[in-house]
């Protein structure tokens, strides 16, 4: 009598484990195309966007600084605008150019100021009459700006 309890045990037992030790072979076989997606494609996938990253990381940045193309020339404690050395500035307008530019936007010439000795002289020279000091001014690279209202104010309409 138990030994015919424990044969039943042991039969209720192996029929219900033979669902998970003897699997269905046409359903492995269905599942076939998911364990290929998960095994193969998504470590590939994986590893990409891992080296996407990596890359957006430690891509090199750019250490060159844009020139504002023309701005206002910084006052002093008095009101007088200070113009920088070695930049072209216009005094009948009060504005700062870029660097390269010889005419204002009216048309005047435009002045520089030596960075060695200060002697102010036309930009289209390229050599100071006092110093000799001799330099060209380029223009700078351009960039796209991004679009939306300029710094520090609203969008004009």
């Amino acid at each position: 009598m138990i030994i015919d309890q424990l044969e039943k045990l042991w039969t209720s037992l192996l029929e219900f484990s033979s669902t998970f030790i003897t699997p269905e072979w046409g359903d492995l076989v269905n599942l076939l195309p998911i364990f290929l997606l998960v095994g193969v494609v998504g470590p590939i996938v994986t590893l990409v966007v891992l080296a996407w990253f990596v890359y957006v990381v430690r891509q090199p940045r750019s250490k060159a600084r844009f020139a504002a193309a023309r701005r206002p020339a910084p006052l002093d404690a008095e009101g007088r605008p200070t113009y920088p050395a070695g930049e072209p500035y216009s005094p009948s307008e009060r504005m700062v150019y870029e660097p390269g530019a010889t005419r204002s936007d009216s048309g005047a010439d435009l002045l520089v100021a030596c960075p060695k000795c200060g002697l102010v002289r036309g930009a289209v020279l390229d050599t100071c009459g006092n110093c000799g000091l001799s330099f060209t001014i380029k223009p700078t690279t351009r960039s796209i700006r991004p679009a939306g209202p300029p710094p520090g104010g609203a969008a004009a309409a």
